[in-house]
């Protein structure tokens, strides 16, 4: 146990700071990208991707999270789940070329009709590289998943804006889609070195395939409900206003993705080997919890804060009516953050079905939102999506946490601490932003804004009970960390 508590440690700094990277790495080829194309560009690109995200949900049919959570996998039945993978992948692949002409006719752009059949490749890329990244994640070997992160983020980031500088538009977005899964793939391949077997069948896998099929119809129903505002809005009000919704989305979801994906990774596999002892299970996952949610407010206030001042510094001038939308958007930063790690509870031990009778509830609700906020344009979608997502979220994590070793005041407890200190410290920032601000600079003023918030929040969390442990623990784990990471292949 000892071992695995170092294991995790090392994996979560390795983890966060691979994510670090992803994130001004996403961040700046967002700002460069932004300047280069226009919104329409990138509504065109987000008409499809809207659509080919629900088939990316079928991707790898939940055997990945299906293989880690499992204690003990064969290579046997490792090497049958990769051979699934690539039927799945290729199945996709043609679903989404077949389907290119009614995507293009759905919106009205015929345009959208090559650019469906070119991003149908990354079904086929992806699934090539799935088991491989198992394998890393089964021996915790965080720190190559997160090398392999960062190295086909810059590669397929320097593809976009290469083909964005040479004038070839939407294609250049085209590109770093697609070159994204390829590069991740060819270095899981080269990294962990491991060939797939010939399937066989009688492998212990049926068990496997209910619980990745149930994870995946519950990710399918979670999309829908996520997302189905982007398709509303390109269909009815255009890809100029897709654009600027989607940018929007995307720098709100930056930070969300990251956080949860640097620390859910972590997360799930550690709780994956921790199911059958209830106190450790607990301590894990309320650190991790808490970790998540401390780095997330502070965020989630400078977005709602100052949200003209990063549009007007990432996006640049042309993008000002994504200001509004933007920060209708904030709250859902902080909501993702409460809600998105009870997904690691649920699935680690293994009570998917739970998790897909939440989101059967909780898909209609937010779909009804949108269509009520859709006349009033993006910016009523934005409001009915933050709004649907503040109401619900308290009956959400009752329902999460009943019957585990995690309790409603658990979660609450975790929160109050970290939103107090985020509170005082935007009331902080902010009243000095009215003081000065208006004698600076959109970027000067946003550097001190932030400096000044994060400042304050880092000082009334010192005096948080609980919440200065947590970051030393860290930091002490920080110092002793060693590159060196071991593990069998399957174990």
């Amino acid at each position: 146990m000892k071992n695995l508590k170092e294991k995790t440690i090392r994996g979560g700094i390795a983890r966060l700071s691979a994510q670090a990277a992803n994130f001004a790495l996403r961040l700046g080829s967002l700002m460069i990208l932004a300047r280069l194309l226009g919104p329409k560009d990138f509504g065109l690109v987000g008409m499809v991707t809207a659509f080919t995200g629900i088939l990316t949900l079928f991707r790898d049919f939940g055997l990945s999270a299906a293989a880690v959570q499992r204690i003990d996998v064969t290579d046997e039945q490792i090497s049958t789940l990769f051979w699934i993978n690539i039927l799945v992948g290729a199945i996709l692949a043609v679903l989404t070329a077949a389907a290119a002409p009614a995507i293009a006719a759905f919106y009205h752009e015929p345009r959208l009709l090559a650019v469906t059949a070119v991003l149908a490749l990354g079904f086929v890329f992806n699934a090539a590289g799935i088991q491989h990244s198992v394998l890393l994640q089964r021996q915790m070997r965080f720190t190559a998943l997160a090398v392999i992160g960062v190295v086909s983020l810059i590669l397929s980031t320097a593809i976009g804006i290469g083909g964005a500088k040479a004038g070839y538009g939407y294609w250049s977005l085209v590109a770093m889609t697609v070159s994204l899964p390829l590069t991740a793939t060819i270095l899981f391949w080269i990294i962990t070195g491991w060939l797939p077997g010939i399937p066989r069948k009688q492998t212990g896998i049926r068990s496997m395939l209910r619980f990745g099929g149930t994870l995946t119809l519950n990710g399918l129903v979670a999309y829908l409900a996520y997302n189905s505002e982007k398709i509303l809005i390109g269909r009815f009000w255009g890809a100029g206003a897709i654009g600027i919704y989607g940018r929007a989305y995307q720098l709100i979801n930056i930070p969300t993705d990251n956080l949860n994906s640097a620390v859910g990774e972590v997360a799930f596999s550690a709780l994956s080997r921790v199911q059958d002892d209830p106190g450790r299970f607990k301590s894990y996952f309320l650190k991790g919890y808490s970790l998540v949610v401390g780095m997330t407010l502070p965020i989630t206030m400078a977005c709602a804060l100052f949200a003209d001042d990063l549009i007007l510094v990432v996006l640049g001038p042309k993008w000002k009516d994504a200001i509004p939308i933007f920060r209708l958007l904030a709250p859902t930063i902080v909501i993702f953050a409460v809600i998105n790690p009870l997904g690691w509870l649920l699935t680690s031990l293994g009570m998917v079905t739970r998790g897909l009778r939440i989101a059967l509830v909780f898909a209609p609700v937010m779909i009804a939102g949108y269509v009520m906020g859709l006349p009033y344009g993006p910016k009523g979608v934005a409001f009915a999506y933050s709004g649907v997502m503040a109401l619900w979220a308290i009956p959400l994590i009752a329902w999460c946490v009943r019957g585990t070793v995690i309790t409603l005041r658990d979660i609450l407890l975790a929160v109050t601490g970290p939103l107090a200190s985020a509170i005082v410290a935007g009331c902080v920032s902010f009243g000095a932003r009215l003081a000065i601000g208006q004698l600076l600079s959109p970027l000067t003023r946003l550097v001190l804004e932030c400096i000044l918030l994060l400042a304050t929040y880092a000082g009334m969390l010192l005096f948080v009970p609980g919440q200065r442990s947590l970051y030393w623990n860290l930091f002490r784990g920080l110092k002793k960390s060693s590159p060196v990471e071991e593990g069998s292949l399957v174990s």
